[in-house]
């Protein structure tokens, strides 16, 4: 067995028992963060059938991905990372979800493109939970504003996602999360990676972006 198919299926059974402690059975999907590694390390995962991944750069997910989506149109390309709206064109038509909208202009630079392909993509609305000035993503203060926006543009907005600061307990934020989340009536919910996912998964997360849990330590 490939050693990131033995480390994904160790996340996932790590997910199960902390989940079963807790009576919950929802397990949330694991998107496999694939961003800089060669399509050669991530083709054992691809074999075993996972099917969602995640990249944070449009060019290099254009280069890697476009053939085996056209050969596996079931695998799932998520992109996290910041969007520029030059690049919006090419994003619509590789990813199948976005996480990372936090202003106007950028959802309505998706909703014009997905128009023009006819092709509606699943959205998450990245919210600065920590309220930190290095980090994208919009207060929580504005979610209303931005939601009604893009839901005015006919945008697919399925849920949030944040990344909370590193040098703070997540669960506070993931708890929060949850609660603003629920509160608008989303079902999916984008928040844990690879040194907080345990947490994230107990407050109700339904996309974990894990990539060096899963890869390794990139160089």
């Amino acid at each position: 067995m490939h050693t990131t198919v033995k480390n994904l299926i160790d996340i996932q059974t790590k997910i199960e028992y902390e989940l079963s402690l807790i009576n919950n059975k929802n397990l949330p999907k694991i998107i496999a963060v694939s961003k800089t590694f060669k399509i050669n390390k991530i083709l054992p995962l691809i074999e075993y059938g996972h099917l969602d991944f995640g990249e944070n750069k449009v060019q290099e997910a254009v280069d890697k991905w476009t053939e085996i989506k056209e050969k596996k149109p079931n695998i799932q390309l998520h992109m996290i990372g910041g969007l520029q709206t030059n690049k919006v064109k090419f994003a619509v038509k590789l990813f199948d979800y976005i996480h990372s909208v936090d202003n106007e202009k950028l959802a309505k630079k998706i909703a014009d493109e997905q128009i023009k392909i006819n092709r509606e993509i699943k959205i998450f609305i990245q919210v600065n939970i920590g309220d930190e000035d290095q980090k994208s993503g919009i207060n929580k203060n504005q979610i209303k504003k931005l939601v009604d926006y893009c839901r005015e543009l006919k945008l697919n907005i399925v849920g949030l996602m944040c990344i909370p600061p590193v040098d703070k307990n997540p669960l506070h934020y993931f708890n929060e999360m949850s609660e603003i989340n629920h509160k608008y009536g989303f079902t999916e919910l984008s928040m844990g990676m690879s040194a907080d996912y345990l947490d994230a998964a107990k407050k109700n997360s339904t996309y974990l972006r894990i990539g060096s849990s899963i890869f390794g330590q990139r160089y």
